[in-house]
Formats: C-alpha cells, sequence, structure tokens
C-alpha cells in the first residue's frame, strides 16, 4: 500500500518560507506525530497536505480529497447542528446512506461515549466531547489519511485519553494518521516523530531514533547554568552543551528534552 506525504515541501506565505524543505512520510496503519512551538509550521504542514494550501516547491502526494479526513485546530463541527444532524450532514457530504451509515454512525458514537447524547446542539456539548464528535466526522467516511490538529489540546484528561484510544483505533483499521500535538507524551506514542521549527525539520524518526540524535548533550542540574542554553524541568533544570559538560548528572532524555536541545543546538 502506498505512502502518504511530502518531499521537500516549501510554502511560501507573506514573503517568508513557512515551511522550507520538509519531507514527511506515513505509511497506512501508522501514527507520525508533528511537534514543535507555535509559529514552527505545524497547521501549514497539515494544511498543505489536506489540500487547503498549494505547495510553493516540492511534492505532495496524497489520496483523492474524499479519501482524506481533516480535524482542524477549531473543532471542525456545526455548532447549532445536534450530534446526529452533524453526523448526517457530514454522511450526505459522502454519500453514506443506509445500514452503512447506521453501522458506522452507532460505532462511532460508541467509541466517543456519545450515544446520550444524539440531540444536543454541538454548542452545548463539553470541550472534549466537541472533540470527540469532530474526530468522529473527520472518520465517518474511513479515509485513508487522516489529519488531525491538535485534538487533545484544551480537552480534559478523560477526553485525551478517550481520543489517543481512538486515533489508535484508527490507524490500527488501517488509516495513516498525521497528528499536530503539544502534548510530547501523545508524540512519544507514535510511530514516528517530526520536529519541526520555525518551518524545518529539527529531528525526524522513531521516538528512540529522535532521543538518539539529539545533539550535543544533555544534563539534569540543581541551578541554572547558561540561560541561552538552560531550560526548567520540574523542581530542577536540564543544561544542554555541544561537549560532554563537567559538571551535572548525565540525563536521559525524553522527546521534550529532545525538542528543546535540537532548537538550542540550531541557534548555537
Amino acid at each position: 500500500m502506498a505512502a502518504w506525504g511530502a518531499h521537500g515541501l516549501t510554502v511560501e506565505r507573506g514573503g517568508r518560507a513557512a515551511l522550507a524543505n520538509v519531507t514527511l512520510t506515513v505509511a497506512p496503519g501508522e501514527i507520525v506525530a508533528v511537534v514543535g512551538g507555535d509559529g514552527a509550521g505545524k497547521t501549514t504542514l497539515l494544511r498543505t497536505l489536506a489540500g487547503a494550501i498549494a505547495p510553493t516547491a516540492g511534492e505532495v502526494a496524497t489520496p483523492a480529497l474524499e479519501r482524506i479526513g481533516f480535524m482542524p485546530t477549531a473543532a471542525g463541527v456545526w455548532r447549532d447542528l445536534s450530534v446526529d444532524e452533524n453526523i448526517a450532514f457530514v454522511a450526505a457530504a459522502h454519500g453514506i446512506a443506509g445500514a452503512t451509515l447506521e453501522e458506522r454512525r452507532a460505532a462511532l458514537l460508541a467509541g466517543a461515549g456519545l450515544e446520550h447524547a444524539t440531540e444536543r446542539l454541538a454548542r452545548n456539548l463539553s470541550g472534549g466531547m466537541r472533540q470527540k464528535l469532530a474526530f468522529s466526522l473527520a472518520m465517518l467516511h474511513r479515509p485513508d489519511l487522516l489529519i488531525l490538529d491538535e485534538p487533545s489540546t484544551g480537552v480534559d484528561p478523560v477526553s485525551r485519553v478517550d481520543l489517543w484510544r481512538m486515533v489508535s483505533l484508527a490507524a490500527s483499521q488501517g488509516a495513516a494518521v498525521v497528528m499536530a500535538t503539544t502534548y510530547l507524551d501523545e508524540a512519544e506514542r507514535a510511530h514516528r516523530v517530526t520536529v519541526l521549527d520555525a518551518g524545518e525539520v529539527l529531528l525526524e524518526g522513531a521516538p528512540a531514533d529522535v532521543l538518539a540524535g539529539i545533539p550535543g548533550h544533555v544534563v539534569a542540574a540543581d541551578a541554572p547554568g547558561d540561560p541561552a542554553r538552560t531550560w526548567r524541568r520540574g523542581r530542577g533544570y536540564r543544561i544542554w552543551s555541544p561537549e560532554e559538560p563537567p559538571e551535572g548528572e548525565p540525563r536521559v532524555a525524553d522527546i521534550e528534552d529532545a525538542v528543546v536541545a535540537a532548537a538550542i543546538a540550531k541557534g548555537a
């Protein structure tokens, strides 16, 4: 089965490169997490993969638009429609009806825990319920490529767990999933991670490979060092150095350390 994604992707907006030579691939059954700070290019990358932004250069390989599911940052629901009306509207757009619609509707409602909220307007759902409805709408036509822009941001912890379970199920059923996230624990559970900074790829690969690819050294310390190379973690600090530092406890870095260290190394 084909892998989807982009190769050498550049997107210029307002006279600057929002993405510069970005390559990302995702195979059916895979989850690729895209992480990075504000302005890193996550949404631009996902919207380009979804066909909403035309690339300036590079190649984009995706299925036909009707085989893509897209969940934008702002929940992709119609707030003045009920849960059932949202499902019916999206189903009609995809030509899904009859027994097929009933089967998928029941499965998605059960998976999202919305069976008892079908008559409620989307605007009256909690944030977590609304995000789970948006995910269900993006999955209704069982897309080959599922694109999720920070689906769990701002929702309660229980809904975060539910959403990750739903994402994992979609991948296990064969969807290729690209998901931007601000939660680095979610990135660590993905098959592969792409770290963006100012539109460029800093690190890419399986979580273990991303950690192994951190440039320089990260140590844990009780007191801060050079402000340009120090960040707070819990009650202590992390300090990055291009060479092994003389002081500090060597630290087995996690994805959060990797993202910060790679950004510091880029500017060093």
